[in-house]
């Protein structure tokens, strides 16, 4: 068979409100925003999305100005969404790993910031990773993001 995916283009989450969500992604993590409209309605999103008429706010944001990766926010303005349940263990649920060189450093920049996390950062002993570090944090709405130092080979 032949290969018919070639790789992600982005990764997207919804959110309740997008100026609270750049909040965290563009000013306390320090991400490049690419694009974003505060509120666009065309066809084919409905289309897409399955919703007539629907009307969001979006942003493309880059870990890096030279990063290929996309993360994607989605403010639903009309239909308004109804937040959810978004722990880790439940199916159907989702997290965003970010690579950082300087975990410790981030997990107490960001905790005095405010951000709720689950742990501090943990060893990994074992595994691929095995001498890196990770904590899983919660950005505005409750979805789990988790930070990555990778071991110092």
């Amino acid at each position: 068979m032949d290969k018919v995916i070639r790789g992600f283009h982005h990764t997207s989450f919804t959110v309740g409100d997008l100026e609270r969500s750049l909040g965290f992604y563009r000013d306390l993590l320090g991400m490049a925003v690419v694009y974003h409209v505060a509120e666009r309605s065309t066809p084919y999103l409905a289309e897409i999305t399955g919703f007539p008429g629907v009307r969001m706010a979006t942003a493309l944001l880059r870990p890096t100005v030279d990063s290929t990766d996309l993360l994607e926010l989605i403010e639903y303005i009309e239909p308004r969404g109804t937040p959810l349940e978004v722990q880790t263990c439940h199916p159907g649920s989702a997290h965003l790993c970010l690579i950082t060189d300087d975990l410790r450093a981030l997990y107490e920049r960001l905790q005095t910031a405010g951000v709720l996390f689950r742990s501090p950062p943990v060893e990994l002993n074992t595994g691929p990773n095995a001498g890196g570090w990770s904590v899983y944090s919660l950005d505005p709405d409750g979805i789990t993001i988790e930070f990555f130092q990778p071991a110092s080979r």
